[in-house]
């Protein structure tokens, strides 16, 4: 087990408020301690013994407090080779005493850069001498163990007590992971900081962090393993009722996510399955907007997530209920309509009302390496540009919009067909642009043919042939918007213009893959 005997201790510590759970322990087993500062004050308020540093190393604190710890005898104490004869010469020659234990916390910079705190004020929170400390002990977990997260003192006395004040090289070893872990993830928050100041968005290093926030059941199939992260304190999100999510729960959630919050405040019904939406509405009226987004596929919709861009009412908990979906999103519920939702077992429903769309940079990751780029937040970089003779009525214009905002969250080559402000045919994820128009269109044809003539449809690139415009002319598609930018422009917009349809290009491409 290569035990440890621990003899000496520092504490250095931000959150005082849990050392009452491990220094009773400390002082069971003779444990001297040293300490600095805040926490030398705390501890001896406590009624335990305690050195301050100060004394210790015959230095006293300067320049504010920002050198403290950062002194030969601190680290030469933690650093040194038990076994080694040369080191434990050094240490008698410079009177140095070994320390076995390194409790300390990091000044909460991610807590200030949260509460919007200016410059000047964060930079007093990068902290020096705690990351040093830290990895410190960490580098020598043969022979010191090491603490950086108050929630590990209840782990800490437990190895204690079983040990009878010794430690095993199995929690050293965990410990020191833990907190290569945390300096980590705590140095690459204060680099992306400073680099979004100077804006710089692809730096020469890049590292990428987040807290773990729970392990999943498994990944997206059931032999893979998976546990989700966040980059912030929480997800944005809470779920209020139904079991643990799965991997492909919270991919779908956040697509569904993104979808939603591409619409005005109580504006929009969101259906997505396997991440892709199968059904989208902006009908004001909450009952309609539902109905209209399961039109368009109601089959695909069947055990997916539906989003609602508003407080779900009993009268819409009553027709959710009648389908069954695997989540509910909402931006609340009325007490009534919880009371309703939850006689489902099999259902999970989410509060999403404090989710916050956000503008962070996008990762793929493949195999050893990833991609890195902007989230693909612009809709349109140019002003819409009218190609056909045929102009658009006002609710073709809307349409149109709506239209190709629901092609940037459709996988690529995405093709969507609408009609009064809901979505009617869906056709995506495939190799060629006329599958996908071949698609939407057999869809709308199945489940509201009705509702294809004096349709408009968005494509989320340009169609680099006449045969998806033609298939779309075909069917009674009165208006087509698309980025442009083909070698067949001119002969599409020929096609375009014979047919007596409307054509607008965007200037903007939205692939998604």
């Amino acid at each position: 087990m290569n035990l440890k005997k621990i003899k000496r201790a520092i504490i250095s510590v931000s959150d005082k408020s849990n050392l009452k759970v491990i220094l009773p322990t400390l002082k069971k087993f003779n444990i001297d301690i040293i300490s600095s500062g805040g926490s030398f004050k705390k501890i001896k308020s406590m009624k335990y013994n305690c050195v301050e540093i100060s004394n210790y190393t015959g230095s006293s604190e300067m320049l504010d407090g920002r050198v403290k710890t950062l002194h030969p005898k601190i680290y030469a104490g933690i650093l040194n080779l038990r076994k080694n004869k040369k080191h434990r010469k050094d240490l008698k020659k410079q009177n140095i005493l070994n320390i076995d234990l390194v409790i300390v916390d990091l000044y909460p910079f991610e807590n200030q850069l949260n509460q919007k705190n200016k410059f000047k004020k964060l930079i007093e929170y990068i902290d020096i001498g705690g990351p040093a400390l830290i990895r410190a002990a960490a580098k020598n977990f043969n022979d010191v163990a090491v603490i950086s997260n108050i929630d590990d003192y209840v782990q800490l006395k437990k190895e204690l007590e079983v040990n009878k004040g010794f430690t095993s090289i199995k929690f050293r070893k965990f410990m020191s992971a833990k907190a290569f872990g945390l300096t980590a993830y705590y140095d690459s928050i204060i680099s992306n900081w400073l680099n979004n100041q100077i804006n710089i968005k692809f730096p020469e290093k890049k590292t990428i962090h987040g807290k773990l926030v729970g392990n999943l059941r498994y990944g997206e199939n059931p032999h893979q393993q998976g546990s989700i992260y966040s980059i912030t304190d929480t997800l944005g999100f809470n779920k209020i009722h139904g079991k643990d999510l799965s991997y492909n729960n919270y991919n779908d959630i956040y697509s569904a996510l993104a979808i939603l919050n591409s619409f005005k405040k109580n504006e929009g019904s969101v259906i997505v399955k396997h991440s892709n939406p199968c059904g989208v509405s902006i009908e004001k009226n909450q009952i309609k907007s539902f109905g209209n987004a399961l039109l368009c596929d109601p089959i695909s919709a069947f055990g997916g997530i539906v989003a609602i861009n508003s407080l779900i009412t009993k009268k819409l908990a009553i027709k959710l209920n009648k389908k069954f979906f695997q989540i509910i999103l909402s931006k609340g519920f009325k007490k009534d309509a919880l009371r309703i939702l939850k006689k489902r077992k099999n259902i999970i429903l989410i509060d999403c009302n404090k989710f916050m769309s956000t503008k962070n940079n996008y990762y793929l990751f493949l195999g050893n390496s990833f991609l890195a780029q902007d989230s693909n937040n612009t809709l349109l970089n140019k002003k819409l540009r009218i190609v056909t003779r045929k102009k658009p009525t006002l609710n073709q214009l809307n349409n149109l919009k709506f239209a190709f905002n629901v092609c940037k969250f459709a996988k690529s080559n995405a093709i969507v067909l609408v009609n009064n402000k809901s979505t009617i045919g869906i056709g995506s994820g495939q190799p060629s642009r006329l599958d996908s128009c071949k698609i939407a269109i057999d869809k709308a044809l199945k489940f509201v043919p009705e509702k294809i003539i004096n349709s408009v449809a968005a494509s989320d690139a340009f169609f680099p042939f006449s045969d998806g415009i033609e298939e779309l002319i075909r069917v009674g598609v009165k208006a087509i918007i698309q980025p442009g930018g083909s070698i067949n422009d001119k002969k599409i917009i020929k096609i375009a213009n014979k047919a007596g349809i409307v054509m607008a290009f965007t200037g903007t491409r939205h692939f998604k893959h």
